[in-house]
């Protein structure tokens, strides 16, 4: 996917060398931002073999509202680093999306209680009565988690906007590794923003991303290097069963025509 390439390109070219917590130095640039549009394919990179499977299982986790990964380790790895011994996981998005904790006063008694909003569920309702509301908005920052939590959300608010009968995305991310992360959260947002199309009867649009935190892992530069010689192939197709959100399974999402080149090893800066 040409976009994805370009990305890199930019950063490779004008990213400088920047210290971070985990002891592996980046090249980094402010600001990056893509866009891709849905009705061209599902844009699963093709320069490299993307691991759908364990994308996929993750989203479906994030649906989920779980704060702890104990199903999700079945089946995919990729929270382990994080999650304390018992699989509780203190930054777990599917737990904000579904069941962010909101302060409000109890007309009654006048004192605040701690109230869980379900915050994709309220975009789903938006999207069917009122689709052309501006604040379409899901976070999964909660200032009081971030301080303590041994990974605070990298992409942490997303918003939504239709537009002539389609459903356009765009994702705001603090800090974003360009050859393992954003491969995944491209992926992952844009089969939610599918997801919630067909739950809407509305069409796809546009994938929007803003990486404020741009960089590449100095041991991933060559690897990146040789992903820029490819040419991207054509992109898959996404099939979603028409059922609720909640009511989704892995078996409900089928993959079609996915062409890639080989994989590409990178190792992940804990």
């Amino acid at each position: 996917m040409r976009e994805y390439l370009d990305l890199v390109e930019r950063v490779l070219t004008n990213g400088v060398y920047k210290t971070n917590r985990t002891g592996v130095d980046t090249i980094t640039t402010f600001a990056e931002h893509y866009s891709v549009d849905l009705q061209k394919g599902y844009p699963l990179l093709t320069t490299k073999k993307v691991n759908f499977r364990s994308m996929l299982y993750e989203v479906l986790w994030y649906l989920s509202g779980d704060d702890h990964i104990r199903n999700l380790r079945k089946h995919t790895k990729i929270w382990d680093a994080w999650a304390d011994e018992n699989g509780n996981l203190d930054t777990a998005y599917g737990r904000y999306w579904r069941k962010f904790p909101s302060a409000q006063i109890n007309p009654t008694t006048g004192k605040y209680e701690v109230v869980e909003i379900d915050q994709l569920g309220r975009i789903i309702e938006m999207l069917k009565t009122d689709p052309n509301s501006r604040r379409m908005v899901v976070t999964a920052w909660e200032p009081g988690n971030a301080l303590s939590s041994k990974l605070p959300p990298c992409h942490y608010t997303f918003a939504f906007n239709v537009l002539e009968g389609r459903l356009n995305c765009h994702l705001t991310q603090r800090s974003g590794d360009i050859a393992l992360g954003i491969p995944f959260n491209l992926a992952c947002y844009s089969l939610l923003t599918q997801i919630l199309a067909q739950e809407a009867n509305l069409d796809v649009g546009m994938f929007s991303h803003t990486i404020i935190d741009a960089h590449i892992y100095v041991n991933h530069i060559d690897g990146l290097k040789e992903q820029l010689k490819r040419t991207p192939k054509a992109l898959p197709t996404l099939e979603i069963a028409r059922k609720p959100i909640d009511q989704l399974q892995f078996e409900d999402f089928s993959l079609i025509g996915y062409q890639y080149e080989e994989a590409i090893k990178f190792e992940v800066a804990v």
